[in-house]
């Protein structure tokens, strides 16, 4: 079934409804205003960001409200608002339509609609806000979200939270220019009909929690700006002096000198290229050993392109670098590493011993070239292994370590499924699945084995040019992911490597830091903490993460970025999260890692245990704050 498309601005098909007055559209807003942020949030594509998400539905919502004073006509084709009131159902269809068109591709975006920026009001500065995390039901609606078009997910929480019958839901949805609101109804119909989650915790961006950013990287950009401002305000003073002295040139070479240095790192015939056995005595095993490979490696004109797009990139070239990576030219002349033909395009992958730049043209020009970097210093066997050459019609092919004698693909969710052998030419592996192209639900994840002289090790592609290294087991003693008990560890969970994506990640672990017997005596839950480390050292993203048994996929329990926890420096976590029984009893479920001696719940739930266990009955929605003490007597807050 094809999506409905959404028209970006909706012609009326029938005469204008009664006038609305702003003041009467003003107190609609007013009075239902939390209701109207929810229905955008919900309409939103549930890919982004959830702070993001969360300002950019109050930001619809405000600007729902129209701008001109006096009557506005209302929008045509559309059923009354809540219990009849026109202005609310102006607001409702202009919330939906401003929500929808945040789905549309980017190159169906116009700069008026701004929807392919962040919004401008509300902002907050200092702090990350994003709803309470809800449970495994809530996080399964969310992948189900996900798979539908924007218009099927606007019909299915109009149809549930709205409450709106079919009729009047068809009348939304074209009003705010949908093409097809049948084809959108029926694409709904897909999801089951049970719409009480979309009234959960989880789905309400008015009732927020809020944490600190990243504090040390906002005080260095503090300073930074600050260094800037004063050496921009002395130049400007320096360039303004008089005479023959420091002028607009001063010392500075006249424009466009040959300078001897930036000639050598455009000059194909000075790369650096190692010898193919280098790597067998070196006493390093990082990219420094990797040999020039490929078929076109002796292509001069190939080399001399790739040099100048890094040095020089035109406005047609898209140029992408993963975070903290910097994408200026070369000092010096760079390592060639590959210079090849990979499906459809030409690749040549530099070294300049911080970063790994990739060129790509199409086999049949220069035009839609494209330049990569990513971050790769101090590297080591492990995340030195491989490096993505390109990805195409949703495979992923990549060029191997020399050091490398096998690999094969195999599937994180199905760790008993074994793995499937890739034939290795010239270092170069057969395609396979690329997990960070996969839209719509996660049904598969599916990993790069690599074995060595030093064993087998998995690597798995998140959408940058170095793979990222999958380890499992405690903070300081993690073994090697392809080992039989930690292959069960990351099934559950390795649907959550999406939210590591395109963040600059060197290594992900999976930590199994607590089992937890479920109060109805079903069984026990697992409590796991996955760790993304990145290469440039800062925003380390935990997860805390809760799988009951049978389950299909782990819940997200909370969440944090750039803090310590689960990491070597601080190998302690504590989290909870809101279990709902097959009785119907809710219960507040937290753990903490090995070394907890105490754990305590306040707030909206009250309760304490010895141990680093804690089971307490709650009410549906209840909120608790947890502490929790170490056997050394250091206090721990819950994670999130």
């Amino acid at each position: 079934m094809q999506s409905p498309d959404v028209a970006p601005h909706p012609a009326p098909s029938s005469p204008a409804g009664p006038a609305v007055d702003v003041e009467q559209a003003e107190a609609a807003l007013v009075e239902h205003y939390p209701r109207l942020v929810r229905l955008a949030y919900l309409v939103l594509p549930p890919g982004r960001a959830r702070g993001r998400r969360v300002l950019t539905a109050h930001a619809l919502t405000q600007g729902a409200l129209p701008r001109s004073p006096g009557p506005v006509p209302a929008i045509p084709a559309q059923p009354a608002g809540r219990e009849g009131d026109p202005g609310y159902g102006l607001l409702r269809a202009r919330v939906v339509r401003a929500a929808l068109a945040r789905s549309l591709p980017l190159r169906r975006r116009t700069w008026a609609m701004r929807t392919h920026l962040p919004p401008l009001l509300p902002q907050v500065w200092g702090l990350a806000l994003f709803p309470r995390s809800g449970g495994a039901d809530e996080l399964a609606l969310e992948e189900r979200l996900a798979a539908l078009s924007g218009p099927a997910r606007a019909a299915y929480v109009l149809r549930g939270l709205e409450r709106l019958p079919d009729g009047d839901v068809r009348g939304v949805l074209t009003a705010a220019g949908v093409a097809d609101a049948d084809a959108a109804l029926r694409e709904a119909d897909r999801l089951p009909a049970d719409h009480r989650l979309l009234h959960s915790p989880e789905f309400d961006p008015c009732s927020l929690q809020a944490r600190p950013t990243d504090l040390m990287r906002r005080r260095r950009r503090l300073k930074a700006a600050l260094a800037a401002g004063a050496a921009l305000a002395v130049c400007g003073a320096l360039l303004g002096l008089p005479g023959d002295g420091w002028g607009p040139d001063g010392a500075a070479a006249p424009p466009y000198a040959r300078n001897p240095a930036a000639e050598a790192a455009l000059d194909p015939g000075r790369l650096t290229r190692v010898s193919p056995t280098a790597w067998k005595t070196s006493p390093r095993t990082d990219f420094t050993v990797w040999p020039a490979r490929g078929d076109l490696k002796g292509d001069e004109a190939l080399l001399r392109r790739a040099l100048a797009v890094w040095a020089r990139p035109g406005g047609s070239v898209r140029v992408a670098a993963t975070p903290g990576t910097p994408s200026g030219g070369p000092a010096g002349p760079p390592q060639l590493l590959y210079a090849g033909t990979v499906d459809n395009a030409r690749v040549v992958l530099l070294h300049d011993g911080l970063r790994i730049a990739r060129y790509a043209e199409p086999k049949d020009g220069t035009e839609g070239a494209a330049l990569d970097f990513a971050r790769v210093d101090g590297a080591d066997r492990a995340v030195a292994s491989a490096v993505v050459l390109g990805r195409a019609d949703g495979n992923v092919r990549y060029l191997t370590a020399p050091w490398v004698r096998g690999a094969a693909a195999r599937d994180l969710r199905r760790p008993d499924s074994g793995a499937s052998g890739l034939t290795l030419t010239g270092g170069v592996t057969s395609p396979l699945a690329g997990p960070a192209l996969q839209r719509g639900a996660c049904t598969s994840w599916t990993a790069l084995q690599l074995t060595d002289e030093a064993g087998t090790r998995l690597v798995t592609d998140l959408g940058e040019l170095v793979p990222a290294h999958l380890t499992a087991g405690r903070p300081g003693a993690v073994g090697k992911t392809a080992r039989a008990g930690a292959l069960r560890t990351w099934a559950p969970f390795a649907c959550s490597l999406t939210a590591m994506r395109s963040a600059g990640v060197r290594s992900v672990n999976a930590w199994p830091f607590a089992e937890q017997p479920l109060p109805d005596g079903s069984g026990s839950a697992a409590w796991v903490c996955t760790r993304a480390e990145t290469w440039r050292g800062g925003g380390a993203r935990v997860l805390a993460q809760f799988h009951t048994p049978g389950g299909p996929h782990g819940a997200v329990a909370a969440r944090a970025e750039g803090r310590p926890a689960c990491g070597p420096r601080e190998p302690h976590v504590l989290a909870g999260v809101l279990w709902k029984a097959a009785t119907g009893a809710w219960y507040l479920l937290a753990a903490g890692s090995r070394g907890t001696a105490s754990v305590r719940a306040t707030g909206g739930v009250e309760g304490s245990a010895a141990g680093h266990l804690l089971t307490v009955r709650a009410a549906q929605g209840a909120r608790a704050d947890l502490r929790g003490t170490l056997e050394n007597g250091r206090a721990v807050s819950g994670l999130g």
